[in-house]
């Protein structure tokens, strides 16, 4: 490798080597290299091209004073190097100017510097140096919208049953929050793999989790729009019949293609007067955002799906032939306009029913780590996103040849060049009708693990970004919001970045399975309740993990032996997996939460309560006894990922009506009915794990590595 090309490489914030889990230094191929910077607009293809592209981006950063973009947390400016005599000034957000100090205003203002006659300018944010967390512990259901089916469901789980399930567990349990899996736009057309995490679009939400009979103007239907409507409903009242008795599986292109026949027939019906008004202001507040987003819609719906292979002129969002197809597709492009509108008044309604129940905090949505790579993101934000490049993960233990998740990853020269704004407009949205707002792979925001199209992930490398500028962008949103933010930040970590998260009152995600004295790499022992930290959100298990009653039962090492994904003899995974329940049931006997009239599964969430973790989450499957995950990563044809309804556990479906008579909810409720009581210190009984007959070491028997958990991007692949 030469120094230019590894200089070069560093400069753009490109690794030229990365530690392995296991603390091996491995240094990344200069084709990796090449193939990086040129998704980036940097030549580097031989050693002379990379001479010239260094020497031009040293003499770029000579003649700028200011940095792409300016961060002020708090009272903190930071030092800029500036020219003697030079003249700076902040253009406001709102109007008028002000001198660069720690008294900003919170917001977007614009930072101009003058001197010896040039003038340059860069945005400004001005940050709040920390979001406030939760004062009072708060607990919820965490769920994905889709597996949630009441009687009154087309098929799969809407935003009217999200509405009746924080309108419940609010009034009636004491939750104090929903969180929820992402809701984005997913592709059009058929689905095989209906992941939540791999959306075409995060700005906005999909509108097959619309309530079709909650949209005002159903209600006015006449002649064959009604008739239109009362036959997709029949339909879907079938479809839903069968998937409560559990003889079909969820599936999303029967329930869209009969919602998008119903929602069609009711867009036909004239708005009134003040309905009108408020599409108007729907349409003027999105603005450019709405258009693209519903335009790619409309040529997707011509065209297909894939943007890369449609006429040339049309691959340009900005082009004179799209903006001539936008007239001629008009009333298509209003369709989806119009979709995003009552997908957004349903969404604010649900957050409001959560609020009006008592919620503390209310929804808590999530944002996926990317998108499509031919989605409508990614056409309209081409200038932002890396092309030929998808986001991953190295190699490590649980994967030995890494991961591609198939999402192009943001490009940091290209954010800073556009001020941040796309990545401040994703997050406006997710945070508009939220409490607060799940940040999926929040590692992301300090750095990327990039594979070359066509390339094995093992052959990619680490991306940096500019971690304060993103970090100012995600906190200055959520103060506006006046929400909070929850980081996954799960799997590998680079150095300093939960600090860094802390520092800025961003919570931290705790999953039991992986809380361990030595952390997920040493594993001597379950981490002790006292030892947990304090900011985060505690959980026993998430979407892609085994279900607790499975994890008890040792049932998810059955199902992986069926599908052959073991990776070891199928006794070693049993013994293991049976050794690490044991040694968990064990530390529940020192403290005196076992036995419990209740179950283990209770115990369990009796332990999380001992935790001084600020929020904690239960798992609704959890709450039924459901035994089969959601998402098995490693699958996609081989399992049905992301297409069953919440079930009991003998896999029967449960619908919302019939939670609140669950024995199981009630005991769990009990739980958290004392979760006050049961934060305070109590004194431990003074027996060692090893003393009683019948259970195992706390530690689970031998010391010895273990597998950490990946990182992982929630997909199923």
């Amino acid at each position: 490798m030469s120094e230019a090309l590894r200089e070069l490489a560093r400069a753009h914030g490109v690794s030229t080597a990365y530690t392995t889990d296991r603390g091996r230094r491995v240094t990344v191929s200069p084709d990796t290299l090449v193939a990086v910077l040129a998704a980036c607009g940097v030549d580097a293809a031989t050693d002379a091209s990379a001479r010239a592209a260094l020497r031009a981006h040293r003499e770029r950063a000579a003649a700028r004073s200011l940095p792409p973009c300016l961060v002020v947390r708090g009272a903190v400016v930071p030092r800029l190097d500036l020219p003697r005599n030079a003249r700076v000034e902040v253009e406001l957000e709102e109007g008028g100017t002000a001198a660069l100090s720690g008294s900003l205003p919170v917001g977007r203002h614009t930072v101009h510097v003058s001197a010896a006659g040039r003038a340059e300018s860069a945005p400004l944010l001005a940050v709040p140096a920390r979001l406030p967390v939760p004062a009072e512990r708060h607990w919820g259901f965490l769920v994905q919208l889709h597996s949630v089916l009441s009687r009154r469901s087309w098929g799969m789980g809407d935003l009217g049953d999200l509405a009746e399930l924080a309108s419940w567990s609010g009034r009636a349990l004491g939750a104090g929050f929903v969180q929820l899996g992402p809701l984005h736009a997913a592709e059009p057309g058929p689905l095989p793999d209906p992941s939540p995490y791999r959306p075409s679009s995060r700005r906005y939400p999909d509108p097959m989790h619309l309530r079709v009979e909650a949209v005002p103007e159903y209600a006015y239907l006449r002649g064959e729009g009604r008739r239109t409507a009362d036959r997709c409903a029949a339909q879907a009242g079938v479809l839903n019949e069968g998937m409560l008795r559990g003889d079909l599986l969820i599936d999303r292109e029967t329930v869209r293609s009969l919602k998008h026949e119903a929602l069609r027939a009711v867009h036909e019906v004239p708005l009134s007067p003040g309905r009108a008004a408020a599409f108007a202001h729907f349409t003027a507040r999105e603005g450019r955002d709405l258009t693209d987003f519903a335009t790619w819609c409309a040529l997707a719906a011509v065209h297909g799906k894939a943007w890369r292979s449609w006429p040339a002129a049309l691959r340009d969002p900005r082009s004179p032939a799209v903006a001539r197809a936008r007239r001629e597709l008009a009333a298509e492009v209003g369709y989806h306009r119009w979709l995003a509108w009552v997908t957004d008044e349903q969404l604010a309604a649900a957050q409001a029913a959560a609020t009006d129940a008592g919620m503390g905090i209310g929804l808590i949505h999530d944002l996926a780590v990317g998108v499509a790579p031919e989605g409508a993101d990614s056409w309209a934000l081409q200038d932002c996103l890396a092309a030929g490049m998808s986001v991953g993960a190295p190699p490590d233990d649980f994967t030995p040849h890494g991961q591609d998740w198939g999402q192009p990853p943001w490009r940091p020269d290209g954010l800073a060049a556009a001020g941040y704004a796309p990545l401040a407009g994703l997050l406006r949205a997710g945070l508009r009708h939220a409490g607060a707002l799940r940040i999926d792979h929040v590692m992301g925001l300090f750095r990327l693990w990039w594979v070359p199209e066509g390339r094995s992930p093992s052959e990619g490398t680490y991306v940096r970004y500019d971690a304060e500028a993103m970090l100012g962008v995600l906190t200055l949103e959520a103060h506006r919001a006046g929400a909070g933010v929850i980081g996954e930040d799960l799997g590998t970590v680079g150095a300093g970045v939960r600090a860094a998260l802390g520092e800025r009152g961003i919570l931290g995600t705790s999953v039991q399975r992986f809380e361990y004295l030595g952390g997920s790499e040493g594993r001597h022992g379950p981490l002790p309740p006292d030892r947990w930290r304090r900011d985060c959100l505690a959980t026993l298990t998430t979407h892609d993990l085994p279900t607790t009653a499975a994890w008890l039962s040792g049932e998810h090492v059955d199902l992986r032996a069926r599908l052959g994904l073991l990776t070891r003899p199928e006794v070693e995974e049993k013994a293991e997996a049976a050794a690490e329940r044991d040694g968990w049931l064990a530390e529940l006997e020192r403290l005196g939460l076992l036995p419990d009239p209740d179950g283990d599964l209770v115990a369990l969430h009796r332990f999380l309560c001992r935790t001084p973790a600020r929020l904690l989450g239960v798992w609704l499957p959890d709450a039924t006894g459901d035994r089969r995950p959601q998402n098995l990563p490693g699958t996609s044809a081989a399992y049905p990922n992301w297409r069953l309804p919440v079930s009991d556990a003998q896999g029967r479906p449960v619908p919302l009506e019939d939670l609140p008579g669950r024995p199981l909810v009630a005991a769990l409720t009990r739980v958290f009915a004392d979760l006050r009581t049961d934060a305070r210190p109590r004194k431990e009984k003074d027996v060692r794990p090893d003393s009683r007959p019948g259970r195992p070491l706390a530690d689970g028997g031998p010391r010895r590595p273990r597998r950490c958990r990946p990182e992982s991007a929630d997909g199923g692949e």
